[in-house]
């Protein structure tokens, strides 16, 4: 069975170099505190979805969702009681959502086991999924806890932030493992289900990169590269499938990306005019960035 990896920012950018300029801006860095918050509080609401579309198809796996909402609460409530400490936000993060772009590109039109699609299929394409996302998850916890323990300049407020990632880690470690291991069981039970497997992996890595650089890329040229991300994610489908799902997605990209970049630019105007005009301006138009490199085919960033 294949194993993948989430990728790079822009194939340049990992986990750990992101992560080691978020420590060092403590507004940033509380910001994407509260994006780990509402992941993981979303994610709740996600599973629980999927339990009711279940509807008692597979017994097994709705047991192990059921304790997958536990723990994803739970880190959603250490999340919310550190930053109610920190005197932080705790509302809907501002900007382009990645939990949000994820489901609106999984455009499954709200189908369900025993109608338009085979329970088993569901069930791999739900693993997936799940999996897809946990995988970025899991990354960028362990590259958190990288990032503050290179800091230059730590402080309790950082040793704080740390314990808290720390507890959750293993949990979504074992989330990880949890997916690979229900993926790895459903491929043996039959050679379709295997190519179903293996069809359902390449379609959500696509999608879960597509939404994950669509909740951070703004820079000119954005437009151009969701679009890449939408016809490999198009790849993966069969082709009948295929015009319809670019026609349906294509119109958002122009809109959505000129609305990100305006309210992420107001956000950075309003912190800082000078460093909006020296630093924010320049990189929005890839000015004096490094050339791009060829993407990593390595495993992601250890824990």
């Amino acid at each position: 069975m294949t194993v993948t990896y989430p990728r790079k920012f822009r194939d340049r950018f990992g986990a750990r170099e992101i992560l080691s300029i978020v420590v060092r801006d403590r507004e940033i860095h509380l910001m994407t505190l509260n994006r780990y918050r509402y992941s993981e509080q979303r994610a709740c609401k996600d599973l629980t979805g999927l339990i009711e579309r279940l509807d008692g198809h597979n017994r097994d796996l709705i047991r192990d969702l059921s304790r997958h909402i536990q723990e994803e609460a739970r880190h959603a409530q250490w999340l919310t009681d550190l930053l109610y400490d920190l005197g932080a936000e705790l509302n809907t993060p501002p900007g382009p959502s990645y939990i949000d772009e994820f489901e609106r590109l999984v455009d499954d039109n709200g189908e369900v086991p025993g109608r338009d699609i085979e329970p088993e299929a569901f069930v791999i394409d739900t693993l997936a999924a799940i999996n897809a996302t946990e995988k970025r998850g899991c990354l960028y916890f362990g590259a958190h806890i990288w990032a503050l323990d290179q800091a230059t300049e730590k402080n309790a407020e950082h040793t704080q932030i740390r314990e808290t990632i720390a507890r959750i880690l293993p949990e979504e470690a074992g989330h990880v493992r949890w997916g690979n291991r229900w993926l790895a069981e459903m491929a043996r039970t039959s050679p379709r289900n295997a190519e179903r497997v293996e069809a359902a992996r390449r379609k959500y890595t696509a999608i879960e990169h597509a939404a994950f650089e669509t909740s951070m890329d703004i820079t000119f040229g954005a437009e151009l590269r969701r679009l890449q991300h939408l016809i490999t994610i198009a790849e993966t489908l069969p082709l009948w499938e295929r015009p319809r799902y670019l026609m349906e997605h294509l119109p958002r990209i122009l809109p959505e990306t000129q609305q990100a970049r305006f309210a992420m630019a107001q956000i950075a105007l309003r912190r800082d005019p000078v460093r909006f005009l020296q630093n924010f301006l320049p990189a929005m138009f890839n000015l004096n960035q490094p050339r791009a490199q060829q993407p990593e085919r390595t495993a992601p960033e250890a824990a």
